[in-house]
C-alpha cells in the first residue's frame, strides 16, 4: 500500500509540473522566433523522408514513423526524461493483486475536430486495437492480448482488468495511443483509412501537409491542446540531399554530425552539440533454420572472436559509439550487467573453435554507407578465421521485409530501442513465436534454449523489482555465453543545432533521439 500511495503522489506532482507550462485551452503558441522577435511563431525544420501516413496503422514500423504519429495521438502516460509521466491520465492506481489498472483522465481534453474526449474513447481504443492491432501493438505479450476487459466507471475514469500480473503492463497500457471513437468506430480496414479524419487526435500537433513522394511533412500547433504550451508553432520535415550541407545553409535546424567535423561546431558559440545516449545499435542475426551450422555454439562464438568491434567503432562510427555487449543490454541501460561475458578480438581462438573447418555464408545488409562498410570489414576479419561472406546490400525496407520473413542466412540490422525495458531480452531471445514483430526485433529463427526461455518468462511475471533485476542479470550472462546473435556496437553520435533558432531539445529516458521526443516541442518543466 505504501508503494501505491507514493506512486500516486509522484503522479500528482508530475502532473502539476507538466501543467505549469500550460495556460489551458486556446492558449497562444507564439514564442520567440529565430530573430528574437516575440510576435512571430517559431518554425523548426528537420530532415525529411517518407515514413508513412502518421496514423497508428499506416506509419512505417521504425522510429521516425512512430514518433511522427505520436505528435498527433496522445496516450495515458508519456515517456519523459526520467521515466513515465502522467499525460491523458492525471492519476492511476494498480490493485494489490496486479490485475486491475484504474486511470483517472484529465478534464477538458478535446479532439482536434472540437469533440470532447471521454472515457468512452479510451475504452473504444483498447477494444479496437484488440481487433485491429496497430503497427506497434503494446497490448500483446507473446502475441496474446493481455487485457480481459475495459470498463468506464464514469466520464473520466477507466478500469482495465488483465489476465495475469506482469511486470511490464503499466508501460504497455500507458503507451497505447488513444483514438476518437466517433471517427474510427465505422472503420473496418484501418490500414487503408488515410483520409484527413484519420489523423485527428488530442495531441499537440495537427498534420497540415504530407507529400509522400518528397517525404515532406508539416505539423502545426493545435490551438486547443489540453496540455503544455507548444514552444514550436510549425514543425516541418523537409527533403534534403545532404543533411549537414542543408544545416550549414540554414535549411534545417538540427543534424547529426560525424566526429571528423565535430570541432567545427564545438568551437563556435553559434552552435550547441549534444552526444546521444547509446541506445541505437547494430547487430548480426543468425538464421538457424536456413543454416543449421549456427546451432553449434562454437561457431557462433568463433564469429564473436573474429569480429573486431573496436575497429568498427574506430573506422565506421569514428569513435562516436561503444562496443556492444554480448548480453545485449548496453552500458547505459539501467540493468546492464557488466559481468556478462564479452569476446575479445582473437582470430586464433576463432580458428580453434572452428576446429580447422571453413564455412561460407550469405550476409544481407542495408545499402547505407555505414552498413556496407561494416559488412566489408566483417568480411575481411572473418575471412582470417576461415569464414567467407558473400554480401548482398539492398534498401532498408527490402531488408526489413526479409527479416520479418526470415529470408536470410545472416543479416546486419541497425535500429533503436536498446534502452527500453529489459523485457526486450524476452522479445529477442524467447523461442515462442510472437505476432506483429517489428523488423527491429525479428527473433532468432531456429534458436532454442530451455534455460533462456525459463528466465525470460520468470522476469516477465516477477513484480518485485529487485528480484526481477537478479533474473535479468542471470539472463544476460547466459545470453552472452550462448551468443545466439552478435551485438556489434551502440552508437552515441552527435547532433548539432543553433540554440538561437530553438533550444528545447530533450531526450526520453530510454531513447536516443531528441527529435523523436514530442516533449522537446512543448513547455514541459521536469
Amino acid at each position: 500500500m505504501v508503494k501505491r500511495i507514493a506512486k500516486r503522489t509522484v503522479a500528482i506532482l508530475l502532473s502539476a509540473i507538466i501543467l505549469a507550462g500550460s495556460t489551458g485551452c486556446g492558449h497562444s503558441t507564439l514564442s520567440e522566433n529565430k530573430n528574437g522577435n516575440q510576435d512571430r511563431p517559431v518554425v523548426v525544420n528537420l530532415e525529411g523522408g517518407d515514413w508513412g501516413y502518421p496514423t497508428p496503422f499506416s506509419h512505417y514500423a521504425r522510429g521516425p514513423g512512430l514518433y511522427k504519429m505520436t505528435l498527433i495521438f496522445d496516450s495515458l502516460l508519456e515517456r519523459g526524461e526520467e521515466g513515465y509521466i502522467p499525460w491523458l491520465a492525471e492519476d492511476w492506481d494498480i490493485s494489490e493483486d496486479g490485475l486491475t489498472y484504474t486511470f483517472t483522465l484529465r478534464e477538458n481534453v478535446k479532439w482536434q475536430d472540437g469533440q470532447p474526449m471521454t472515457a468512452e474513447d479510451v475504452k473504444f481504443s483498447f477494444e479496437y486495437f484488440a481487433e485491429y492491432p496497430p503497427v506497434f501493438s503494446d497490448l500483446t505479450v507473446d502475441g496474446k492480448h493481455f487485457i480481459q476487459s475495459v470498463e468506464t466507471v464514469d466520464e473520466k475514469t477507466v478500469k482495465l482488468k488483465v489476465e495475469k500480473p506482469l511486470a511490464i503492463l503499466l508501460g504497455k497500457i500507458g503507451s497505447t495511443r488513444i483514438i476518437p471513437k466517433h471517427i474510427w468506430e465505422k472503420v473496418e480496414d484501418p490500414q487503408k483509412f488515410n483520409t484527413p479524419e484519420a489523423v485527428i487526435g488530442t495531441g499537440p500537433y495537427v498534420l497540415k501537409d504530407y507529400i509522400k513522394e518528397q517525404g515532406a511533412y508539416q505539423f502545426e500547433a493545435f490551438k486547443d491542446f489540453w496540455g503544455p504550451k507548444q514552444r514550436v508553432e510549425i514543425l516541418q520535415f523537409v527533403p534534403v540531399s545532404d543533411s549537414i550541407l542543408a544545416f550549414d545553409n540554414g535549411e534545417i535546424d538540427l543534424t547529426r554530425i560525424t566526429t571528423d567535423i565535430l570541432s567545427k561546431y564545438q568551437s563556435n558559440e553559434e552552435y550547441k552539440v549534444l552526444r546521444n545516449p547509446a541506445f541505437w545499435g547494430y547487430r548480426l542475426l543468425f538464421n538457424m533454420e536456413r543454416r543449421t551450422e549456427f546451432k553449434d555454439k562454437k561457431i557462433r562464438q568463433a564469429f564473436a572472436h573474429a569480429i573486431d568491434k573496436d575497429e568498427l567503432v574506430e573506422k565506421i562510427a569514428r569513435e562516436a559509439a561503444i562496443p556492444a555487449n554480448a548480453g545485449y543490454l548496453p552500458v547505459g541501460h539501467i540493468w546492464h550487467n557488466a559481468h556478462a561475458k564479452n569476446y575479445g578480438f582473437d582470430i586464433e581462438r576463432a580458428k580453434q573453435l572452428l576446429d580447422g573447418e571453413e564455412f561460407s555464408f550469405k550476409l544481407l545488409t542495408g545499402n547505407s554507407n555505414n552498413e556496407v562498410r561494416i559488412a566489408e570489414l566483417l568480411k575481411i576479419s572473418l575471412a582470417k578465421a576461415g569464414i567467407t561472406l558473400s554480401i548482398t546490400s539492398t534498401d532498408f525496407k527490402t531488408r526489413d521485409a526479409a527479416v520479418k520473413r526470415g529470408d536470410y542466412e545472416i543479416v546486419l540490422n541497425g535500429h533503436g530501442g536498446w534502452g527500453r525495458d529489459a523485457d526486450i531480452l524476452r522479445t529477442m531471445y524467447l523461442t515462442e513465436k510472437t505476432s506483429n514483430r517489428s523488423p527491429a526485433v525479428g527473433g532468432i529463427p531456429g534458436y532454442d534454449n530451455d534455460r533462456i526461455n525459463v528466465l525470460c518468462r520468470q522476469q516477465l511475471f516477477e513484480i518485485d523489482a529487485a528480484k526481477r533485476k537478479e533474473i535479468i542479470f542471470e539472463l544476460q550472462e547466459l545470453i552472452a555465453e550462448e551468443i545466439p546473435q552478435i551485438p556489434l556496437y551502440n552508437t552515441t553520435g552527435y547532433i548539432v543545432f543553433r540554440p538561437a533558432a530553438f533550444d528545447g531539445w530533450k531526450y526520453m529516458f530510454d531513447h536516443h533521439g531528441v527529435t523523436h521526443n514530442k516533449l522537446s516541442y512543448l513547455d514541459v518543466r521536469q
